[in-house]
């Protein structure tokens, strides 16, 4: 350990030096290529001394420091046995029930590729994916060592008081007692150690507790991924193999993942409940491009239904001209209020939005021209806050589906699938007691009808290796339906698709309730937006930052600031909990 610090401290003082020598030369002013690479070796420097200061925490830390000591013994030691001798003798006497005792070597090969072991291994652009090889070879231990049943849970986890630790022994015991097999825990565990296959990253494996296998990962192997950090960088996983038809993804292919989050209502403004999903979705978005997924990022838009026909018949009224002049809807939201209360209260009006409905679905000219002008200036709106919190997306609204709805209708009734219950066309599901509702009693269509749409699009025409629906949880049932009615209808029928309701907490005020404005109303997105940008200027003058950035740079600080903790606030919260907004 002390060796290797001298070495690294050395190699840094001799590169400074040489670095001192050489950008001191006239013809280096002003390259702004090696101001680049500069800028690229301050970060290796950087991640450098990160390590060095890990390197001295761990000599602090009781037995550590003559971890590496114990290795080259062990390893020493184990070179003059033989092969026969490398099993340790089992001991006469018992242990205390918490000791930990030390597992039998495993003479198994080394473990083939399976679902997740394939390109764990990491390469010249990929990270070692620890955790997954880990599991793999448990997986492979346990089936080996209880055959009779494929299903035993394999349960690897980050260890608290060792790196790696399986929690498998204790669930198998149970399985195995109600089979009339009754093995303590702590002999299930020995039994899955011994056909453990052995591997490179594996130093010790050691047992303690009910059943606990704890595993310490090799100094080496660990030393050969440091390693790789410091020469290569933070590289990715390879996991590209883990969706699809693993047997068909070569290295070429790259797994196609549509993501579904965002997706506001048109005529209503964005408000602080479509802040979680825009965020979660965004931040899936970016891991999985950074990973190598193929992503379409969509933004399933409510931009066809009933409401429409109000504000439609709202608009012919207030702006009779809107066909030939662009009508000014300033507040599109107060607009939306005025055309639901006449809808509320005036009869005429509520007959006049029905016929409006009607014209819509039949995509009358004059009515289409006006639903495209209330889309725009919601469109507006949603993209002030997409440019603002710097997220891509893409619109495709309810209104893409509506022809396919009128095919997935045909498809459904021509399986048999539809049942008419009180007038409604309904679709019943295995172990779901609440059907679907795809007619209504009136011939119109419902959710249920668009996201049967949706999903059929999403797994026939953008053939999704995965699809990912970053909706709150309260759609849980409504999700789980659409799920199974898609495998119902075959449409999941050969395809190794991932289908994935990605739900998420609500956002509460901090008197534990959803977070409204005084009034009850949701607060606007952009309201919540503009007071973080406010608050964080009066914390970077606070803090004496206006003093030293230009106006340009404080700007970008202000912003930076705001919306970086507006994300990570969520972000560092539990996804399945709500969670209390607060901006202090």
């Amino acid at each position: 350990m002390e060796e290797l610090l001298a070495r690294l401290k050395k190699q840094e003082d001799e590169v400074k030096e040489l670095e001192a020598q050489l950008f001191d030369r006239p013809e280096f002013k002003d390259n702004k290529k090696l101001e680049e690479l500069r800028a690229e070796n301050e970060k290796l420097n950087y991640r450098a001394n990160i390590l060095t200061r890990s390197i001295e925490e761990l000599k602090k830390q009781p037995g550590q420091a003559k971890a590496a000591e114990a290795t080259k013994e062990k390893a020493a030691k184990s070179a003059e046995k033989k092969p026969s001798d490398t099993k340790e003798k089992k001991s006469d006497g018992q242990k205390p029930a918490d000791a930990k005792a030390k597992a039998p070597a495993s003479n198994n090969p080394t473990p083939v590729k399976t679902y997740f072991t394939a390109g764990a291994q990491g390469d010249d652009e990929h990270s070692y994916r620890t955790l997954d090889t880990l599991i793999s070879l448990f997986e492979q231990a346990i089936r080996k060592a209880f055959p009779e049943d494929q299903s035993y849970p394999v349960l690897v986890v980050p260890g608290k008081q060792t790196d790696y630790q399986c929690n498998s022994a204790m669930p198998i015991a149970q399985k195995l007692a109600t089979a009339g097999k009754k093995i303590p825990p702590t002999e299930v565990a020995k039994v899955i150690a011994n056909n453990l296959p052995q591997h490179e990253m594996i130093d010790k494996v050691e047992f303690s507790g009910p059943g606990f296998i704890n595993i310490t990962l090799s100094p080496a192997f660990v030393s050969t991924q440091i390693r790789n950090i410091l020469t290569k960088g933070v590289l990715p996983p390879n996991v590209l193999n883990l969706v699809g038809n693993m047997s068909t993804n070569d290295s070429n292919k790259r797994p196609k993942v549509v993501i579904d989050f965002s997706s506001p209502n048109i005529a209503k403004e964005m408000h602080v409940g479509h802040l979680r999903s825009t965020i979660i979705g965004d931040s899936m978005a970016r891991m999985l491009e950074y990973t190598g997924f193929d992503v379409l990022r969509l933004n399933h838009l409510g931009d066809w239904g009933t409401q429409f026909g109000m504000l439609i018949a709202h608009l012919q009224e207030i702006f009779p001209d809107y066909k030939t002049k662009s009508p000014p809807i300033g507040d599109l939201l107060a607009f939306y209020k005025a055309s639901k209360k006449r809808f509320d209260s005036e009869e005429d009006f509520k007959k006049r939005a029905y016929d409006c409905v009607v014209k819509l679905q039949a995509f009358d000219p004059d009515i289409i021209h006006a639903w495209k002008l209330i889309c725009e200036v919601s469109r507006q709106d949603f993209e002030y806050i997409y440019k603002e919190l710097n997220i891509r997306i893409i619109d495709r609204g309810e209104s893409f589906y509506q022809s396919r709805m009128i095919e997935v209708v045909k498809e459904l009734e021509s399986k048999n699938l539809l049942k008419l219950e009180e007038g409604r066309k309904v679709m019943f599901l295995p172990d779901i007691e609440v059907p679907m509702t795809i007619v209504k009693s009136d011939g119109s269509y419902t959710y249920d009808t668009s996201d049967m749409a949706t999903i059929k699009q999403r797994l026939q025409e953008e053939n999704a290796d995965w699809i990912i629906y970053v909706i709150d949880l309260g759609q849980a049932l409504h999700m789980q339906s659409v799920f199974a009615g898609a495998k119902l209808a075959g449409w999941t029928e050969g395809k190794n698709t991932r289908i994935d309701h990605m739900g998420f907490g609500v956002v509460l005020g901090e008197n534990g309730k959803k977070l409204k404005t005084r009034e009850g109303e949701a607060i606007r997105l952009r309201d919540l937006l503009k007071e973080g940008v406010d608050r964080s200027m009066e914390k970077l003058k606070e803090k004496g930052r206006h003093e030293v950035l230009t106006p340009e740079e404080l700007e970008k600080a202000q912003k930076s600031v705001a919306y970086g903790c507006i994300k990570y606030a969520d972000l560092s919260h539990n996804r399945n909990s709500d969670y209390v907004f607060s901006f202090d």
